[in-house]
């Protein structure tokens, strides 16, 4: 019995260590949403819907520490250092400077972009296919080729147009490349291109004034937190002025901006969710490719159309994926 007794103890002793190596993976990970925009953001909602489909409930077997840098870009340097410190599990980065600000706090802790404009060219990653170091998650590079597409679309829906403003935010990296492809598409639509340019929210009264002084007939805004934050200026902007104007998502349309074209935002913040999941579960971002998006939709608002006084033609709307009436 003695024997018996000894074998059990030792039994038990050496399952103690396998014990307290299980106690950090029962830890209720933390996972960090870290921000250049406001809590305004309307697609927030379907990242906490993505995570809700794998099983995760806030609060219970997840924890997520929500940083908002609104617009300040020179707050996220001490908003990303500050997650590091409390020692999260992951770093959600909603736009490129929130990821660029992320990956200078550390190089240990998993990154996930979630709408990143160019990865590669920022400098956050070495390529789309294999990532390295401790960055993955999703990327709106095509974009870029497409910018030139919301100029087309002015043109194509208002024929009479030869100027057009672009709202700008140049802190923000992926700017430059946009900026470079309108030039592009502007040449051979006959289209001049005033860049007028936005830093900081107060700034936007001093822009608006210049394209009314200046009496540009046509909007386009370049996609970048500051300016979406900022979507119901814009809209209010355009509408005052009875400008036609093309936007980069939806939401501003929902606004009641005139049209929008480019990837689907939510569907995004979805598929950020799944990557979460699989960092939870093991994987290693270097090892995980970088996505692109697989959904773009043209969103028309025929009802600011209407308060306008314009006219969208058919042959644009029968190609639209979305009318607001």
């Amino acid at each position: 019995m003695a024997r018996g007794i000894f074998i059990t103890a030792l039994a038990m002793l050496a399952a103690l260590p396998l014990v307290a190596d299980a106690q950090p993976a029962g830890k209720t990970p933390t996972v960090a949403f870290l921000s250049a925009s406001s809590p305004t953001n309307p697609e927030v909602e379907a990242f906490r819907q993505g995570l809700r489909a794998l099983g995760y409930a806030e609060g219970r077997n997840i924890l997520i520490e929500y940083r908002w840098a609104e617009g300040r870009f020179d707050r996220l340097p001490a908003l990303a250092a500050e997650l590091v410190r409390l020692g999260v599990t992951v770093i959600v980065a909603a736009n490129t400077p929130a990821a660029l600000a992320a990956k200078s706090a550390t190089s240990t802790i998993p990154i996930i972009l979630m709408t990143s404009g160019d990865p590669v060219g920022s400098g956050l990653v070495a390529s789309l296919a294999r990532p390295g170091g401790n960055v993955t998650g999703l990327s709106l590079t095509p974009t870029l080729a497409i910018a030139g597409k919301h100029l087309e679309l002015l043109k194509e829906a208002f024929p009479t147009i030869t100027q057009v403003a672009v709202l700008a935010n140049p802190a923000n990296p992926p700017t430059a490349g946009l900026l470079k492809e309108l030039e592009l598409a502007a040449r051979p639509l006959g289209v001049r291109l005033r860049v007028v340019l936005v830093r900081e929210s107060k700034e936007f009264d001093d822009a608006f004034a210049t394209i009314k002084n200046e009496r540009v007939p046509a909007l386009l805004v370049i996609a970048d937190p500051l300016v979406n934050d900022s979507r119901e200026r814009n809209v209010a902007f355009a509408a005052t002025n009875r400008l036609p104007a093309a936007y980069p998502y939806r939401s501003f349309v929902d606004a009641g901006g005139l049209m929008s074209y480019g990837a689907d935002l939510s569907d995004l913040h979805l598929r950020a969710a799944t990557y979460v999941d699989r960092i939870l579960k093991g994987a290693k971002p270097a090892q995980l490719p970088i996505e692109q998006p697989t959904k773009f939709e043209l969103v028309v608002n025929l009802k600011t159309a209407k308060a306008l006084g314009l006219a969208i033609p058919p042959s644009l709307l029968l190609r639209t994926d979305h009318v607001i009436q």
